[in-house]
């Protein structure tokens, strides 16, 4: 079951569940990209099977990282544990890698699967469902208030004016150089938004549904090793810029629309400061979106090649600058 090499991390991974349980059996779980992540089956001392998912950090880039996002992630699936958004109990965690193998979290199982859209296409009602769920659930996301205390540390860009790679066999190098041109401005001020709680990483491939097409219900909401604090804009960019590379750029678009209509936060009234807020999201997945394509050809989109990847990513910018740029 496990990998050579991870004789550390089957041990701890015994000693944290609970006594009288143990591990009979595993499969890797595939969707995600910072992380490697494990189905674990376990039987209780009644016979009872159930399961567990364990994430490790294993890349030199995110080892590095780990006590930062493990240790966040795990507070915020303490605070979230009492509350209605459907998210992971936390079993046990070792940010350092000082017991495991390497960095890990070990955390309940939660049900359902990723739905990401047929690469043929599927009827629009489908779709329009799946929409309306994750707008609903970003927006019970962002009505969860932790204590002063508990409030997740304030967001962070993930590119920079000067860090952003242009795509060197762009025919629109303007596009590029107007987009770049709105994030090297300083960001809307604090005072022009209420901060709230954020995921930070809120988009298909993190959310689980069960049910049938067309009548799916969210059973999961994974991956809070990004949860920050700040403005509702910020999610909604980024769930909106993964819909554009899954969907095209009208269904990016209107995804803020649903998220209105869920009861969601009031977004930016400035077209410019709405526009800040997408690009400064839109744009970390430059040159080219081949990160998270290459993800999700791997969970049914194998028509998301980097070619058509590269494509929506520019059609994206062109969409938001013809919207908000005035």
């Amino acid at each position: 079951m496990w990998p050579a090499g991870r004789e550390r991390t089957a041990r701890w991974v015994e000693r944290s569940l609970p006594a009288g349980t143990r591990v009979i059996g595993g499969r890797p779980l595939r969707g995600g990209w910072t992380s490697e992540m494990w189905h674990l089956e376990t039987v209780d001392a009644e016979g009872t099977r159930g399961g567990v998912v364990l994430r490790s950090l294993v890349r030199e880039f995110f080892r590095r990282h780990a006590p930062g996002l493990l240790g966040r992630e795990a507070r915020v699936l303490e605070l979230l544990a009492p509350g209605p958004v459907p998210a992971a109990r936390l079993l046990a965690v070792d940010p350092t890698g000082e017991h495991a193998d390497h960095p890990s979290l070990l955390m309940t199982f939660l049900p359902g699967g990723l739905r990401l859209g047929s690469r043929d296409g599927e009827p629009a009602e489908h779709l329009d469902h799946r929409l309306r769920l994750l707008a609903r659930q970003l927006a019970d996301i962002h009505r969860f208030e932790p204590a002063p205390a508990d409030r997740p540390r304030t967001w962070q860009a993930w590119t920079a004016a000067d860090r952003v790679r242009v795509p060197a066999g762009t025919g629109r190098p303007e596009v590029w150089r107007r987009a770049v041109e709105v994030i090297r401005r300083p960001p809307p001020e604090p005072s022009a938004y209420r901060p709230c709680f954020l995921h930070r990483d809120h988009h298909p491939g993190n959310v689980l549904f069960s049910g049938p097409p067309g009548g799916e219900r969210i059973t999961g909401v994974v991956d809070w090793v990004e949860t920050s604090t700040g403005p509702a804009d910020l999610d909604v960019a980024h769930c909106s810029s993964a819909l554009a590379l899954l969907h095209g750029a009208d269904t990016g678009l209107g995804f803020a629309d649903h998220y209105l209509r869920e009861g969601g936060r009031e977004l930016a009234a400035v077209p410019a400061d709405r526009l800040y807020w997408y690009l400064v999201d839109a744009l970390a997945f430059a040159p080219d979106a081949e990160k998270v394509a290459a993800v999700w050809r791997g969970v049914g989109r194998p028509d998301l090649t980097p070619e058509r990847a590269a494509d929506r990513l520019e059609e994206w910018l062109v969409a938001l600058l013809e919207r908000f740029d005035r």
